[in-house]
Formats: C-alpha cells, sequence, structure tokens
C-alpha cells in the first residue's frame, strides 16, 4: 500500500516539471513585456537579464510553501490519504487549465489558479467527512478567511493597478511628452534614480526578504529603515547615473527598464514557484511524515505535522530555477502569451486580436462622451499645453522610419510599467495584503497604454473588448479551478489507483490535443503573414506590391480553385466530414484574404510618393480577390449544410451538368492562373470572351432547372441549391476577370 502513495509522490513531481513548463509560459508576460515592447535591448539580452533573475529568485526563496500546505485547509484534520488525493487533484487541475489558457495565448493568474484548486479539492474531501461525522462542520476544514481575502485582492488590484498605471503615466509624460530625448539630458538621471529606487526597495521587499541568507534581524532592520533606504538609495542612483551618463553615454531608460525585467523575473520565481512546486513538496513532506510514523493506517493518520513551517532544500530550488529559465528560452506559448499584452497595449494601429462587444461600445462611447465634457471646462491655454505634450505625430513618424524594429511602445511608458509595478506589489506585501502579480503588470500595462491614446478611436472597442475578456478570463480561472479540482478530487476518491491512472492518461491526451492546436494557430500564423507587405521595413515600391499581388492572387487562386472541384465531388458522395473540412478552408482563406485587406491602410501608407497611382491598381486587386473568394464561401457553406441537414442530393442529370461546369470552370481558373503567373497579358480578351459564353451556359442550366421545377423533377431546397450555385459560380467568374484585369492594369503601370 505505501508503494502506492510513493506512486502518488512521483507522479506530483512529474505534473511539477510540466507545471513549471505552463506556468513560465503563462508569467513570462509579467517581466518581459516592458522589455519586449520598448526593445530596451535585443531579445537574447533581454532573455539572459530574465533568466538570471529567475535564478536568482529561485535560489533565494524559502519559506513560501506554506499556502500549499496549511494556508487553504486545516491539515490536522486531514488524514495522510486525504492530502495526498488533494495534492494529486490540484496538480492534475493546474496543468490542464493553464496549458489550455497558454494554448490561447492568454494570461492567468498562477496563485488564484492554486488557492482555488486547493479550496476546491480540499472542499470535495471534508464534505465527504462531514457526511461521515456530522458533529462536524465544513468551516472546521477550510480556511476560508484565505480564499476571501485573495477574492478581495483580485478585485482590488485590477481597479488600483489600472487606475494608479494611467495617472502615474499621465504625470510622466505631462514631464516628458513624447518627444523625451532633449529632456532626458537635464532630469534623465532624477527620473532613473527614482525608478530604480523603487525597483531596488521592491527587490529588498518582494524579493530578497524571503532568501534563506537574510537573518530575521537584518529583515526586521529592512522593514524599519525603509525611509533611510530610500533615501539613500535614490540620492545614489541619481548621482551614479549621471556619472555614468556624462562619462560612457549611458541610456538611463534602457537600464533602468533592464534592472526592472530583473526584479519582476526575480520576484516571480521568488515568490510564485510556490504555485508551482509547493504543491508537490507538501507532498513529498506528508509522505515523509507517513514513514516516520511507522506502520500506521494512511486513511486515520493525521498530517498535524504540516501545519509547522519547513524550510526547503536549496537544491530543489536550483533545479525549478533550471527548468523555469529553459521553458523561457524555448517556448512558444510564453511568445503567445506576451503577443497578447502587447497587442492590447501597443501604440500603433494594426490588426486587431480581439472583435467588438456590447460593453465595450458603451464603455468607449461614454469615455468619449465624458472626454468632451471635460475639454469644456478646460480653459484653452491649458488643453493646448497638454495636447502638446501628448502629441505623438514625430513619434509616429520615427516609428514608421524603422519598419519592422519598431517598439510597440516607448521606454518611458515601459520604465512607468515597471515602477508602477514594482511599487504597488511592495506595498502590498509590506502589508501582507493577497496579490497576484500578473494581475498588477498587466493592469498598468493597460492604464499606462490608455493614457498615451494608444485606445485611440480606431482600436479603443477591439482593446477595452480585449481587457476585459483577460479579466473574465481571470474570474473564470477561478471558477474553473475551483470546480474543476473539486470533480477530480472526488473522482480519485471514489475510483482510488485506476482513478488516478485513468486521469493521467487524460490529462496527457488533453495536453497533446492543446499542444496540436497551438501548432495548427502557428502555421495558420505563419500562412497568412507571406502576404504581409506591412511586415517589410522602410518604403515600399510598386515592384514589391505587384510581386505580393502576384503571390497572393495566384495561391488563393489555387486554393479557391481547388476547393471549388472537390467540392461537388464531397456532395454528390454525400460525405459530410470532407465537407466540413473543406468549410473550413474556405474560411480561413477567408480570414487571410480579409486580412491583406485590412491592411490596405498601412501598405499605402508606406508607398512611395512617386508610386502611389499604383495602390489603386493593388486595392482593386485585393477586392476583386475578396469578392471570389465570398462567392466560393456561398457555395461550399449552402452544400454542407444541405448534407448536414440529411437532405437528398442532386439528381444523376443535375450532377451530370454540374460536373461538365465543374470542368470547365477549371479550365478558365486555370487559365487565369497562368495569364497571372506568365504576366502575359495577350490572351486577356480571349479569356474575356470565354467567361462571357460560360455564363451564356450558365443561363441555360437555370432554364433547364426552372424546367424541372414547372415539371415538379425538383424539390424546392434542391432547387434553391441548385440555383445558388450557379448565381455564386456566375459571380465568381466575373470577379476573376475583373482581378485579372485589375493585375494587368497594375503590371503596365509599372512597364
Amino acid at each position: 500500500m505505501d508503494n502506492i502513495y510513493l506512486i502518488m509522490v512521483v507522479v506530483l513531481f512529474a505534473l511539477a516539471i510540466s507545471d513549471l513548463v505552463v506556468g513560465v509560459s503563462n508569467d513570462a508576460v509579467n517581466f518581459l513585456n516592458s522589455a519586449i515592447g520598448s526593445k530596451a535591448a535585443s531579445f537574447k539580452v533581454i532573455m539572459i537579464v530574465a533568466a538570471v533573475g529567475i535564478l536568482v529568485g529561485a535560489t533565494t526563496s524559502s519559506g513560501m510553501m506554506e499556502v500549499a500546505r496549511k494556508g487553504i485547509f486545516n491539515p490536522n484534520l486531514f488524514a495522510f490519504s486525504d492530502i495526498m488525493y488533494i495534492f494529486l487533484a490540484v496538480m492534475l487541475t493546474d496543468v490542464l487549465l493553464l496549458d489550455l489558457f497558454n494554448t490561447f495565448g492568454m494570461p492567468t493568474s498562477t496563485t488564484v489558479s492554486i488557492v482555488f484548486e486547493l479550496l476546491g479539492a480540499a472542499i470535495a474531501l471534508a464534505i465527504i467527512k462531514v457526511s461521515n461525522d456530522p458533529s462536524t462542520s465544513l468551516s472546521e476544514y477550510i480556511n476560508t478567511a484565505k480564499a476571501l481575502a485573495i477574492i478581495s485582492g483580485i478585485l482590488l488590484s485590477v481597479i488600483v493597478a489600472f487606475s494608479v498605471g494611467a495617472i502615474v503615466q499621465y504625470i510622466t509624460r505631462l514631464i516628458f511628452s513624447f518627444n523625451y530625448q532633449n529632456r532626458l539630458k537635464y532630469i534623465g538621471a532624477v527620473w532613473g534614480g527614482v525608478a530604480i529606487t523603487a525597483i531596488t526597495y521592491f527587490i529588498l521587499i518582494k524579493g530578497a526578504k524571503g532568501a534563506s541568507f537574510m537573518t530575521s534581524d537584518t529583515k526586521e532592520w529592512i522593514n524599519n529603515n525603509a525611509l533611510i533606504i530610500i533615501g539613500v538609495s535614490f540620492v545614489a542612483w541619481t548621482v551614479l547615473l549621471q556619472i555614468f551618463r556624462a562619462l560612457f553615454k549611458l541610456d538611463i531608460l534602457k537600464f533602468t527598464v533592464l534592472v526592472g525585467t530583473f526584479a519582476l523575473a526575480m520576484a516571480f520565481a521568488g515568490n510564485d514557484l510556490v504555485n508551482f512546486i509547493g504543491v508537490p513538496l507538501a507532498g513529498l513532506e506528508s509522505y515523509g511524515f507517513f514513514k516516520a510514523a511507522g506502520n500506521v493506517d494512511p486513511t486515520t493518520f493525521k498530517m498535524s505535522a504540516l501545519a509547522g513551517k519547513v524550510a526547503t532544500d536549496t537544491y530543489l530550488l536550483v533545479i525549478a530555477g533550471i527548468i523555469m529559465v529553459i521553458t523561457l528560452w524555448t517556448s512558444k506559448k510564453a511568445k503567445a502569451v506576451v503577443k497578447t499584452s502587447l497587442d492590447l497595449s501597443r501604440q500603433q494601429e494594426g490588426d486587431e486580436r480581439f472583435g467588438s462587444s456590447f460593453f465595450a461600445r458603451s464603455i468607449v462611447r461614454s469615455s468619449i462622451n465624458a472626454s468632451n465634457s471635460i475639454n469644456t471646462i478646460i480653459p484653452k491655454p491649458i488643453s493646448n499645453f497638454i495636447s502638446k505634450q501628448f502629441d505623438s505625430t514625430k513619434y509616429e513618424e520615427q516609428r514608421i522610419a524603422l519598419g519592422k524594429d519598431a517598439p510597440a511602445f516607448d521606454m518611458i511608458r515601459a520604465t512607468v510599467n515597471l515602477v508602477v509595478a514594482s511599487i504597488l506589489i511592495a506595498m502590498a506585501t509590506s502589508y501582507k495584503l493577497p496579490l497576484s502579480t500578473t494581475y498588477v503588470t498587466f493592469m498598468v500595462a493597460m492604464g499606462t497604454s490608455l493614457t498615451d491614446g494608444a485606445w485611440g478611436r480606431e482600436s479603443a472597442v477591439y482593446r477595452v473588448t480585449g481587457v476585459l475578456s483577460v479579466i473574465g478570463g481571470w474570474f473564470f480561472t477561478a471558477f474553473s479551478a475551483f470546480t474543476v479540482a473539486f470533480i477530480i478530487a472526488n473522482i480519485i476518491n471514489l475510483g482510488g489507483v485506476f482513478a488516478i491512472f485513468a486521469l493521467i492518461v487524460v490529462a496527457g491526451y488533453i495536453m497533446y490535443r492543446t499542444h496540436l492546436i497551438s501548432k495548427k494557430s502557428t502555421a495558420k500564423t505563419t500562412e497568412v503573414s507571406e502576404f504581409e507587405i506591412e511586415e517589410i521595413d522602410g518604403p515600399i515600391e510598386a515592384d514589391k506590391i505587384l510581386d505580393t499581388c502576384k503571390t497572393t492572387v495566384t495561391t488563393s487562386l489555387n486554393k479557391i480553385l481547388n476547393i471549388y472541384v472537390k467540392t461537388f465531388k464531397d456532395f454528390e458522395n454525400e460525405d459530410r466530414k470532407e465537407l466540413r473540412e473543406k468549410k473550413k478552408k474556405v474560411n480561413n482563406s477567408n480570414k487571410k484574404i480579409k486580412k491583406v485587406k485590412d491592411n490596405i491602410y498601412q501598405t499605402v501608407k508606406k508607398l512611395q510618393d512617386n508610386e502611389i497611382d499604383s495602390s489603386l491598381y493593388y486595392v482593386q486587386v485585393i477586392d476583386y480577390l475578396r469578392e471570389t473568394a465570398h462567392a466560393i464561401t456561398f457555395i461550399v457553406t449552402p452544400l454542407y449544410n444541405h448534407i448536414d441537414n440529411n437532405h437528398s442530393v442532386f439528381s444523376e442529370e443535375q450532377f451530370k451538368d454540374l460536373n461538365e461546369l465543374t470542368e470547365s470552370i477549371k479550365d478558365l481558373l486555370k487559365r487565369a492562373i497562368n495569364i497571372i503567373n506568365n504576366d502575359d497579358y495577350e490572351d486577356l480578351n480571349d479569356f474575356t470572351e470565354a467567361i462571357q459564353l460560360k455564363i451564356e451556359d450558365l443561363r441555360e442550366m437555370r432554364k433547364k432547372q426552372l424546367k424541372r421545377i414547372r415539371k415538379e423533377k425538383s424539390g424546392t431546397k434542391n432547387s434553391m441549391l441548385y440555383l445558388n450555385i450557379l448565381h455564386e459560380t456566375q459571380n465568381m467568374i466575373l470577379h476573376v476577370n475583373n482581378l485579372v484585369k485589375s493585375q494587368r492594369d497594375l503590371v503596365n503601370y509599372k512597364k
């Protein structure tokens, strides 16, 4: 029987490794967002700084594991077997939830996850105990005050972090404006001194105070002399920065951002490490206490020993730190989570990841009305001064000139992000308030981006929807963590060993599936990006427009041709699965072409002045390509719906006519592709005549179908579908004809 619990400990540590991987993928956004977004240094340098911070934080973390042992439940009332079931349910739930969120690039809180998983699993076992012993109550087993404190921390941190971030950024921008280089010469050292002093204090309070080498006297001295530390640190840093700037041309903002990145990475590893390895370590300690007790019954042996404080072995923390560093360098999901945060805070417009929502539209509309009302009250001179400080015209010109190397936002905002997040987290820690680093860093970034006007009227509704989606995801995390852990704990308690192995297999399969989703998502992004002209640095020439048009059009037409031909075969065979796949392919093609069309604005902005006329033909080509994609969509989707609703397919006579039509359309599309590929438009008149002849054929096919209807040889659904196919086929070839003509005009213009 003891071997079963030993296996459970091994499983807990195996899950801990997986949890470390998915946890770093989720929390990397906390300390990478500002440095990567502002491009304070090369990606390699940023990652090295973050990696060193993680290693230092991990190795100096010692007494942060109490939450797993006694923070949520009272271990003295649970038996050893109960504790192991709780811990296993928590780790299985944690790995699954974090991996799922990371797959879709949504940042969430590992702190909230672990707390509500412990709460859910503990309540599941506590309910069983209360039902067996009615003299006890649920409140005896559960530390409800801790859970309520975490919920309060969520609400408070979201509101405070966003508000403080927005206000501090507003004041900072009034001081520096977007054109801050000249002002840095005079007040850069003072600003850097304030920023790094806040970060230094943050390192002492939030990071190093948990280090094993710091005695209780040292920690008490730090707390009692906080003002002295802050004052001396400010003077020292200000003087040092001024000296290094004068002698070595030190970039104060870059240095500040990198120091802040190190601090947050250190705090993450030192404090959030409990979220990943706290439960397995508690499980190992529980097993140690159980073995030390001798030959005792695991179902009755109470775990009172867990209530004590136990220091964690340094070698385990070092191993955890190494795993976290490796994950940081290799995780694609970490980059996806960082991308979500950057997309919502970037200064420029672009492809918006999130759509619009009623709530977001209402918030934006109310904000615009409130802003207009305030502007009527503010005196004109003050309003003009504020407008000048927030004028980003020159900054935008510099950003456009940088092209692909342009940062998502400038380093003034990056330093504010880091400083405000550091101060808020340090203050909350000093007052022993529960607080999530994910919530604070994300909401500060959103507040500063709002102040900077990154949420302009072109993008505000999408950014607000994105932020609301992330915040909703945080609360969904709490609900999901509690519910899933509750269910899994009950399953383990009822099914024992068999349930444990079954759940491990299921968890592995789900993680494998989410990995496939992540790979497919990456592949789709890669496919789309090959058509994106706005990724090109600097001004665009007409040649580049022409080459991109040719690639986009021929690739898309080949896909449309392939789908059109095969769809009717699948329909004839009543193959619902294949039709569903065709429908997915059509939707994906539509999204890619839509993205190309949405990026027309960015493309035209980058055209050289003497090439501006080429944009007219480029816009026409993309418009006709989009209409062609719409036509194939309105063919495939009704065919799939027809089969999905179990309606009868066409008659042999109808299929015979359709097969002949398919072959002729196939020839026309191939001719169009060859004309564009070879830039040979001498045959265009013949091609246009062939299109007109095919339209006549389609007219005859309609007449035949109308005769079938009169003779009642075809039902209503059947007839409407058939006529729709003929109509959309006609639309498709007309748009293809116009597309080829527009491509010809673009080629002739360049010649």
